[in-house]
């Protein structure tokens, strides 16, 4: 898959895609859908997407809460397993925000990339002052020779799949009601950094990964799954994770620590892929390290009895 990244400078080979268009938070399996149709749509035509970065709700609203499901990196290596050969990840800024709908569709899809076909959402707007709709764009494709299909919304059980559906699951602690709408667990992606060493202190020594930027979970102990992505310890295992700003211990940054069962390892700096299955339960205050050793024990006990079949 390449990246590219200014629709004003794109070499002749990266032209004549079907692209789907979107923000692709989560890349669920609305989205799945969407990239299904371009890729039929089509045919010989590389398959494409055309998102944004920053989040246009990043560059209106610099200081709203996190709310992304996935960084940037992570929607990338989502969309290269979908089969995306070109990924154009524009820059949103005031330039762009400033384009009306017509010069977005001449300036971006037909002069910029060169846009065989394009696939919307059913509630696709775009433009300055989102004034375009997908109605608009099937219109200026028909004028300016691109083909627009506009792809129905889907629902799972009686909930629209939505990217603010899943936030909202995953607030709730409902990471399966999550992942029925993703289409794959939740997962948090980074790399582990150094914390208090606390967890090794007391026997269960934890993978420390930053959470900045990304919609946080609902606090608390979850059953996961762990891909260790790189490095000698490369592979996949099971284990338990706490999200959130450990009551016990004072005043934190939310973050998530893991521990996998049955390792042993170094595992600092390397990159992994943390899996949320199920919700165990809150973060507790407890009353002394021992009381929580034995919590932590319990926990484990009931991780490995979710995780058994996984």
């Amino acid at each position: 898959m390449r990246i590219i990244r200014d629709y004003q400078y794109v070499n002749e080979d990266d032209r004549g895609a079907s692209a789907a268009i979107g923000n692709f938070d989560g890349v669920h399996i609305g989205h799945q859908s969407v990239i299904d149709l371009a890729r039929e749509a089509g045919g010989e035509a590389p398959l494409g997407i055309v998102t944004f970065e920053p989040h246009p709700r990043q560059f209106f609203a610099p200081g709203s809460d996190p709310f992304r499901l996935t960084s940037a990196e992570t929607r990338a290596h989502r969309l290269e397993k979908l089969g995306v050969e070109r990924l154009y990840e524009l820059p949103f800024n005031a330039t762009l925000s400033a384009l009306t709908p017509e010069e977005f569709a001449r300036d971006v899809i037909v002069e910029g990339l060169g846009l065989k076909h394009v696939v919307i959402g059913a509630d696709f707007c775009f433009g300055k002052g989102r004034a375009g709709t997908a109605e608009d764009l099937q219109a200026f494709g028909k004028d300016m020779g691109f083909g627009v299909t506009i792809a129905p919304l889907l629902k799972g059980g009686d909930e629209q799949v939505s990217s603010t559906a899943i936030r909202k699951a995953l607030t709730e602690g409902r990471p399966r009601d999550a992942a029925a709408m993703l289409g794959h667990w939740h997962r948090v992606d980074g790399p582990v950094i150094g914390g208090d060493q606390r967890g090794r202190d007391l026997g269960f020594p934890t993978a420390n990964m930053s959470i900045d930027g990304l919609h946080p979970p609902k606090f608390g102990v979850y059953a996961v799954l762990i891909d260790v992505l790189e490095g000698p310890h490369e592979g996949s295992y099971k284990g338990a994770a706490s999200v959130g700003v450990r009551p016990m211990f004072g005043e934190n940054k939310a973050n998530i620590e893991t521990f996998l069962f049955d390792f042993s390892g170094d595992l600092y700096g390397t990159q992994l892929s943390i899996a949320l299955v199920e919700f165990l339960r809150p973060e507790w205050k407890f009353d002394s390290l021992e009381a929580l050793v034995a919590q932590i024990d319990a926990d484990c006990a009931q991780c490995r009895d979710i995780l058994a079949d996984l």
